[in-house]
């Protein structure tokens, strides 16, 4: 994460129809049958930038949160999600669009600031955007230390921070799993956070201080073991095994 100011984004379009026939159609379908358990919605702003701050245990976790929000939320999605050809693909899209996914392609270095850039476009159309701090799924169910790109985005936005405790997704979809089983889940929207008295977003120490708070208060709603170092995916190539050894860990 670089300390340099960033060239403000194009605001991102709010969510279409396909998104609106996903939130009252088949959201309340699915809370319906998998009947999860939601606690502190009344700690959700009902309008302005908020940031969802969450764990991350399962794939589910993306349709989890919206699903169970008081409020319209996006979030980031990798872009092969929506330049698929022929039926597959045209499904993917509709599903991810369906569920307030914004497509970015994944990375470090300028993709991930591309990607910190489109949350930002998100929030700063006065929308609420999800992230998780810690980048990548937990495949051990431990709470990893949370990269500064959240603290940067609600720095440079002025947006309120709600913390976000899953449990039981894991277990729900478990990591090579398609279809979500029956099972007990817990959505847990903590009390906001709002991260301006650290300082600016271009100061790495306001971004650390901010980011160690919200996984703070993520710890207290998810009661994950700590894992105390990040989580990193294995690295699939040598080229890849010296980005991971060279490159901060602060990005997204």
């Amino acid at each position: 994460m670089s300390d340099a100011a960033t060239t403000a984004p194009e605001r991102a379009k709010k969510p279409g129809f396909v998104y609106w026939l996903g939130r009252f159609v088949l959201t309340p379908l699915a809370r319906g049958y998998y009947r999860p358990t939601v606690t502190g919605r009344k700690n959700v702003p009902k309008t302005g930038r908020v940031i969802f701050a969450s764990n991350h245990l399962s794939f589910i976790d993306s349709i989890a949160i919206p699903v169970c929000a008081p409020r319209p939320v996006q979030f980031l999605a990798k872009s092969s999600y929506f330049t698929g050809s022929g039926p597959k693909g045209w499904l993917e899209r509709t599903f991810f669009r369906s569920i307030g996914a914004v497509g970015v392609d994944r990375g470090a270095g300028h993709a991930a600031q591309a990607a910190l850039d489109k949350g930002r476009g998100v929030l700063e159309s006065e929308s609420a955007f999800a992230i998780y701090p810690e980048g990548t799924r937990s495949r051990d169910g431990r709470l990893y230390k949370g990269r500064t790109g959240v603290a940067w985005l609600a720095l440079a936005t002025g947006a309120i921070v709600v913390p976000v405790g899953l449990r039981g997704t894991d277990a729900m979809m478990p990591v090579g799993s398609t279809i979500p089983k029956r099972s007990k889940v817990t959505v847990a929207f903590g009390e906001p956070i709002d991260v301006s008295k650290y300082g600016a977003a271009t100061s790495g120490r306001a971004r650390r201080q901010a980011t160690d708070e919200i996984m703070a208060a993520i710890h207290e709603l998810s009661g994950q073991e700590l894992a105390g170092t990040y989580n990193e995916s294995p690295p699939a190539t040598p080229a890849e095994k010296i980005r991971q050894a060279v490159l901060r860990p602060e990005r997204l």
